[in-house]
């Protein structure tokens, strides 16, 4: 792994050139902060804000992982505070011009924290929502180990987290690090920045041997840097075991405020008033002050033959954490201040920096000597570093329509399962790049026809013991060939790799159709991380399912109602809630387009398990106006029925089009002409208002014209199973009156007839509203 011939430790030359790099590394990410903020001029005199301390624990980290043990195959997560460190090694490595040094979180400039679709340098991974960028690694290694499964041509590589043991307080941390899939992907390497604080404080219950054991436990390496070399030249003294112990024992309180002692201050309270303090008092007598202040605060994570041995000593056969102790703020004027985490040094603290690195405050980006060592090696690790473009590939063809129109009763989250095993008939290129993941509840979400088809992806081929069982029906063959991933119950495990396996087309050119299938309720679990994949540029579809009070006999807990509105405002998202199976189908494979392209997107599909009658969907039979039904199911809504002088439009989504349908026939009786409209994609149906107002440039409002067109413009009754704003914005559309029905309330167990009443969806409530608005 050492970039090294030898793989002997940094010497010599090398050792110098590594000095001089880490101390301009220290500078120029201290500069790009303090640029942002004191030099650059502020019309809105707001901070603009950034982590000089945060960044300068990390430097020596990161210098060494850079400019010698990192391959161009590798990838790194950067802690979110750092990144003024990355774009300063980038900068160094020629991937990023010193222009962009001086736009640090300006407009177009260097994001706030690492972006891969954002910042102009090279970044592996998108970070900045805590503890969902160190996770992503490991899904990156399962994505990439995936691709290799399926013919692509990802490479190898060790997947690096560069993160803050704050992030350690991350549920999703652990939820990761335990799932069983992780303890074979020995490609991944954690570094933890055990600077011991965090936002507002010294953390004082940091323990670090509980840490080894939880991550020894889940059958990691762990490998501690704790002391520098000057420290541990001390420690080889007389009096150094008990000087030794003093650290160890000592709260990290305590130790924090030694960093702000002078040499005389120190030596006071350095021995303690335990027994061994005599002897640590003669041990230290005997060294200078700036020597002591100095070892104090040089910890293992500073020092590079320490960073190097632990480095070296990584073992590719499992995951590996390093726990590098650090200082938040190393070698600046706020170093170990408890508040330090977004303090900004002051022009005379920043010279006072430049004196002691060699760099020049009044020429801050002036580069390293052209003829030093430094300067060569930052040349022949950019080199080496730098990555081939990625050959995009076109995505498989995918059909539009399979062309059968389902009869009888039918569920959407049974069509789900229909549709894939005919992708399997119909496309077989385009159905081996799917890839479906879910959190244990293959068998209850229809995904068990798919599971038995095509397998469970295993990096090895397991025995099914209970393949000659007659009686077993979800057939779980592991192997490497298998298109489901199975991981534990942990939601945000799962759409943390959907996100990766959305991303393999723009890492690797190796587009995939992930699929990931979770209950609806836990939509809102899992999606912090799963927006924040889509803004790193994972494409993906989710499905939620069952959704809504639909499911009445399991209760509130597991009903779902703010899920609707939350497919309508998540960017890089289209969301679709089917009435039909066929609109399961068409809305699905539009899905499906979307993905693995630079001009693709993301999809959430809300699905029931409600039989609904499928001849209630009505669908034409001559082929030109299915082509016409089909289209307008994608873009959002379509007439369902139509009445002459209709006094009122009733617009439904998702199972309750059976109640809509319901009220209009009982509307019809009571000499009220309903028409009624089915509503697939609110999304995309408030994208063509906003176009329509002259809002949205990409999308076009001709959907609009089409389901509600002005010359039929009536009062609205809107009814979702779900929270009821999401489609009171259509009253917009013509200017109409609306009652807009649907669930504000948790909800309860019951039969479905006494759930809808409840909530008034009911057949019932929609005739009221009607009505009402008519009167």
């Amino acid at each position: 792994m050492n970039d090294s011939t030898t793989g002997a430790p940094p010497a010599g030359a090398e050792l110098e050139a590594l000095a001089e790099i880490e101390d301009r590394v220290l500078w120029l990410s201290s500069a790009i902060v303090h640029h942002a903020n004191r030099v650059r001029p502020n019309p809105s005199g707001l901070k603009v804000g950034g982590h000089q301390a945060s960044s300068a624990s990390m430097v020596s980290i990161m210098t060494l992982l850079w400019f010698r043990h990192l391959r161009p195959e590798d990838r790194v997560s950067v802690k979110p505070h750092a990144s003024p460190v990355l774009h300063a090694i980038n900068h160094l490595l020629g991937e990023l011009d010193a222009s962009y040094l001086t736009r640090l979180r300006e407009f177009g400039g260097l994001q706030s924290y690492p972006s891969r679709t954002k910042d102009p340098d090279p970044v592996d991974y998108s970070t900045g929502s805590v503890g969902i960028g160190a996770t992503a690694t490991i899904w990156g290694a399962l994505a990439r180990r995936y691709t290799a499964s399926t013919g692509g041509d990802p490479g190898t590589g060790r997947q690096y987290s560069l993160l803050g043991d704050a992030e350690l307080d991350e549920g999703a941390i652990w939820e990761a690090v335990l799932d069983p899939a992780v303890a074979d992907l020995g490609e991944i390497v954690w570094v933890v920045d055990m600077n011991r604080q965090s936002l507002d404080r010294v953390v004082p219950g940091i323990a670090a041997e509980k840490l080894r054991g939880m991550f020894a436990a889940a059958g990691w390496q762990v490998l501690t840097v704790k002391y520098g070399r000057l420290l541990e030249e001390i420690f080889a003294r007389p009096g150094g075991d008990e000087l030794r112990l003093r650290l160890d024992e000592m709260t990290n309180p305590e130790y924090q405020r030694l960093l702000r002692c002078d040499g005389p201050d120190l030596r006071r309270r350095l021995p303690g008033t335990g027994p061994a303090a005599p002897r640590i008092a003669e041990l230290i007598a005997d060294v200078d002050d700036d020597t002591l202040v100095e070892a104090v605060a040089h910890l293992g994570g500073h020092d590079l033959h320490a960073l190097d041995a632990a480095f070296t000593a990584i073992d590719d056969t499992r995951p590996t954490v390093v726990l590098a102790y650090t200082v938040k703020g190393h070698r600046l004027a706020t170093k170990g201040h408890p508040q330090n985490h977004s303090a900004l040094l002051t022009t005379q603290e920043m010279r006072d920096l430049a004196a002691r690195v060699g760099a020049d405050p009044d020429d801050p980006w002036r580069a390293l000597p052209a003829t030093g060592e430094a300067h060569r090696l930052c040349e022949k690790r950019g080199e080496l570093l730098r990555r081939p473009a990625v050959e995009q590939s076109v995505p498989p063809e995918l059909p539009t329509d399979f062309g059968r129109t389902p009869k009888g009763a039918g569920t959407t989250q049974a069509a789900l399962g229909r549709v894939l095993l005919d992708l399997t008939r119909q496309a077989p290129g385009a159905a081996r790049r799917i890839v479906t993941v879910s959190p244990d509840v293959s068998s209850t979400t229809n995904l068990g026809g798919w599971v038995n088809k095509v397998g469970v992806w295993s990096p090895q081929e397991r025995r099914d013991w209970f393949a000659d069982d007659a009686e077993t029906i979800l057939h779980w063959r592991e192997k490497p060939t298998g298109q489901h991933i199975e991981l534990g119950i942990a939601e945000t495990n799962l759409v943390g790799l959907l996100s990766e396996l959305g991303a393999t087309w723009s890492r690797w050119g190796e587009p995939l159709l992930p699929i990931g299938v979770l209950y609806d309720p836990f939509i809102e679990r899992a999606l912090e991380p799963w927006s924040y994949g889509i803004y790193a540029g994972g494409q993906s579809l989710l499905v939620g399912t069952p959704s809504g009070v639909s499911l009445a006999a399991e209760g509130g807990a597991h009903q779902s109602l703010k899920t609707p509105s939350i497919g309508l405002q998540q960017p890089g998202c289209v969301t679709y809630e089917p009435a039909f199976a066929i609109d399961t189908e068409w809305a699905l494979l539009a899905c499906l387009s979307r993905l693995g392209r630079a001009d693709g997107s993301s999809s959430y599909l809300r699905l029931s398990t409600r039989p609904v009658d499928q001849s209630l969907a009505a669908v034409p039979a001559d082929p030109a106006a299915r082509e016409r039904r089909r289209r307008h199911v994608v873009a959002g809504a379509y007439p369902l029925r139509r009445r002459t002088g209709a006094q009122v439009t009733i617009v439904a989504m998702g199972a309750v089009v059976t109640e809509a349908l319901a009220a209009a026939d009982r509307l019809e009786q009571e000499q009220v002409a309903a028409d009624v409209v089915c509503v697939t994609s609110p999304d995309l149906l408030y994208r063509a208002l906003r176009a329509r107002q002259g809002h949205d440039e990409q999308a076009d409002s001709w959907i609009l014209d089409q389901v509600f067109p002005a010359d039929r413009a009536t009062p609205l009754v809107t009814v979702l199973d779900g929270h009821p704003h999401t489609l009171s914005f259509l009253a917009t559309v013509n200017k109409v009156a609306i009652s807009a029905l649907g669930v504000t309330g948790f909800g309860q167990s019951g039969s479905l007839a006494d759930v809808y009443r409840h909530h008034g969806i009911d057949a019932d409530s929609i005739v009221a509203a009607a009505l009402d608005v008519t009167d």
